[in-house]
């Protein structure tokens, strides 16, 4: 998308602050609560982390991390890109993100440690749904007909689940229920006004309160 080379991406929300994007209205990638793919790991409170090591293949969850701790804990770690290996990440510090599929195939009620859901946290901090993601381009790319398409390949996809549960959760590691409840609780697709609502702030604490503008 940066380089000009792509016209529509799906894009990671904070690039929304880095580029002058239009959003497709109406489709990403949000939670309105518990995420449970993007979880931070602690050996001590949230307030007593000083060093996170995160995996850094999410602009958006590690600056999601950087707000939750210091809006919601007092805690602002140095932080470190570091491989999805949990046990390595936390030789090297207090804490760790593990996000997509590495934190999927982790079961948070068996880790002797303290496991916190950053889509939990947005929510019980701010009252408002979490955008990890939109679907953005250049604005002659964006119109209302790509609206449309883009919509009905979600709700082709939601219609399709089962077939995608059944191909791509043993692809991914992953327990079929799993995958399941995950796509159908966890994350949302169809994006609205509370949606945007909950990605102007999240841009807001993220760029340091300046006004969010998002171009439709």
């Amino acid at each position: 998308m940066a380089s000009g080379r792509a016209d529509i991406g799906i894009v990671p929300s904070f690039e929304l602050t880095r580029q002058n994007l239009h959003i497709v209205p109406g489709a990403g990638i949000a939670s309105h609560g518990p995420v449970r793919s993007i979880l931070l790991i602690s050996k001590v409170p949230a307030g007593e982390i000083r060093n996170l090591a995160t995996d850094a293949s999410s602009r958006t969850s590690v600056q999601l991390a950087r707000v939750i701790l210091k809006r919601k804990f007092g805690a602002e770690p140095a932080m470190a890109p570091h491989p999805p290996q949990l046990k390595a990440m936390l030789e090297h510090a207090d804490a760790a993100l593990v996000i997509g599929d590495p934190a999927l195939r982790l079961d948070p009620a068996t880790l002797p440690y303290r496991v916190y859901d950053l889509g939990a946290e947005w929510t019980e901090l701010t009252g408002l749904p979490m955008v990890f993601a939109v679907w953005a381009g250049q604005e002659a790319a964006t119109g209302p007909a790509v609206a449309g398409a883009f919509l009905d390949s979600c709700r082709y996809g939601r219609e399709h689940l089962e077939e995608i549960v059944r191909e791509e959760a043993p692809r991914r590691g992953l327990a079929q229920d799993l995958a399941r409840e995950y796509l159908t609780r966890h994350i949302v697709h169809e994006l609205g006004e509370r949606e945007y609502r909950g990605l102007r702030r999240f841009l807001e604490l993220a760029a340091g309160e300046g006004a969010a503008a998002l171009h439709f």
